[in-house]
């Protein structure tokens, strides 16, 4: 009898659920959106039980769009977006909303952590310096700012992991996840006890760690029964959404890195052992395959930064562009944009700068340039942010043979095309690319014994298509572009700060 798994990733703007077969086919896919609350400037939350609603909703849906035998199903994995803060009391009831991975309002946290830690021994533990995004200053800025909460507060609960505990009734995560919490030790792959100890957060708040592959319990029978799913059905760790996504993409292996645009973008590298910028400019947490690691470096503006040009064009001329029309103006153009550079930084920027304060430009402008100029500068300046994150993996001896370009990276030939020149690399795409929702679907597969493991899915379910190989030419000129490139920032950077005081000041 063949054998079915499922996927569920909760993400920050509705649940996905995906079932494929044994050999990665996917056969249904449903999504359930749900709301996102800013109630505050800097602010970003989110209602656990709206997650509950969405999952289930996706749950049913995509049983229900298959058309398979319930019993047929092998497995069900998890992810979702990381970093996030389910604050639960003694009965299981949700404290307040959860604090997402996107929440800035936890500066002042950040600054205790790496006072009361150092921010040396902080890197050398969670592989990480104190940024806003993650676990750790949330719960500090619930005891600093609401400690009627806080007072009540039994479980602290990653978002996919609290509803883990819905479907299951047990508290669990992966290493994957919990590595973005700032409270792993990543070489034992457990919680820190120095790190716990320096924040005093209890250890019993937080949930037993498994790596992605395992089985951390089954659907509980009345969950079942309203889902349409075997009683006992294991579920699995899983991951968070990258790595999630990686094992979907098979970057499993040393020498394979993603290069993903989208909103924000992504350069996530495998690692076999940790690797670690003593800087912090990159992520380095623990990947989903067991025992392995990933580096991960963040470019918050990417296919961001194409869009606010496609829709300040668009507000300009009264008419809706489509991406398809840049991309075709930008063609026209020689790789350099003939002297034109643009800085992406229109969020502030992360991998390498670590700013939030940062700020966009075009620079070298002349009145030879031309909207098609200015389109590919665009689209080179996102590649160039996204070049500075793999330099760094390249000097910790991370040696991509191959990038494998996902999002909207990678389905335009001159975006593929471009991150091959100025990454000097070799990029691929794949055949069937179903985000993180597939990834977890896979781990289902290990942990239910479908697959051997990790690289047995990948082998069996992951396949590509094109292989976009560098020109010479154009990966000279870009080095030549790229050297002046990393310098702007620099140069730039008081500037850049006493204007976006100035804009706050206003």
């Amino acid at each position: 009898m063949p054998a079915y798994l499922l996927g569920l990733d909760i993400g920050t703007t509705g649940a996905r659920a995906l079932l494929c077969d044994e050999n990665g086919q996917v056969l249904a896919v449903a999504t359930a959106e749900y709301p996102l609350s800013t109630p505050q400037p800097l602010w970003s939350e989110q209602d656990p039980e709206d997650w509950w609603r969405g999952a289930c909703e996706a749950l049913r849906t995509v049983v229900a769009q298959a058309g398979i035998a319930p019993e047929q199903i092998a497995g069900l994995g998890l992810t979702g977006q990381m970093h996030g803060s389910v604050f639960l009391d003694e009965q299981d009831q949700v404290i307040r909303p959860a604090l997402l991975w996107n929440d800035q309002r936890t500066a002042a946290e950040c600054a205790e952590i790496t006072q009361r830690i150092g921010a040396e021994r902080l890197i050398a533990i969670a592989g990480n310096p104190a940024l806003t995004g993650f676990q750790a200053p949330k719960i500090l800025w619930l005891r600093n700012h609401e400690p009627d909460h806080y007072a009540q507060v039994a479980q602290v609960l990653l978002p996919k992991d609290y509803i883990r505990r819905k479907l299951t009734g047990v508290s669990a995560t992966d290493a994957a996840d919990a590595a973005g919490t700032l409270l792993l030790d990543l070489r034992r792959r457990d919680w820190s006890d120095d790190i716990l100890a320096a924040l005093d957060i209890p250890r019993a708040w937080l949930p037993r760690v498994f790596e992605g592959p395992d089985v951390t319990s089954g659907l509980l029978p009345e969950v079942a029964a309203d889902l349409g799913l075997p009683a006992g059905l294991p579920v699995i760790a899983g991951g968070g959404d990258n790595a999630a996504a990686a094992v979907g993409s098979g970057i499993v292996q040393p020498g394979i890195v993603s290069s993903s645009i989208g909103t924000s973008g992504v350069i996530f590298a495998h690692s076999d052992e940790i690797a670690l910028d003593p800087q912090g400019r990159l992520h380095t947490f623990c990947h989903s395959v067991p025992a392995r690691y990933h580096l991960m470096a963040v470019t918050l503006a990417a296919g961001g930064s194409f869009r606010w040009f496609r829709d300040t064009l668009g507000d300009v001329t009264g008419h809706s562009l489509r991406y398809d029309d840049l991309t075709t103006l930008a063609a026209s153009v020689p790789p350099g944009a003939e002297g034109l550079i643009f800085l992406p930084y229109l969020s502030g920027e992360r991998t390498p700068h670590l700013d939030p304060l940062a700020r966009g430009a075009f620079i070298g402008l002349t009145a030879r340039h031309s909207l098609a100029h200015m389109a590919r500068a665009v689209m080179e300046g996102v590649v160039f942010s996204m070049r500075d994150g793999l330099e760094i993996m390249r000097s910790l001896g991370i040696a991509p043979g191959q990038i494998r370009a996902t999002g909207g990276g990678g389905k335009s030939p001159l975006w593929r095309q471009m991150q091959a020149d100025i990454y000097a690399t070799d990029v691929a795409t794949l055949a069937a690319e179903e985000g993180p929702a597939y990834g977890a679907a896979l781990l289902a597969g290990v942990g239910a014994g479908v697959f051997r493991d990790v690289d047995d899915a990948v082998a069996r379910c992951v396949t590509l298509t094109t292989t976009t190989a560098p020109d010479d030419r154009a990966v000279a000129r870009y080095d030549e572009v790229y050297a002046i490139y990393r310098d702007m920032y620099a140069i730039l950077r008081d500037s850049m700060h006493r204007l976006a005081h100035l804009a706050i000041a206003t």
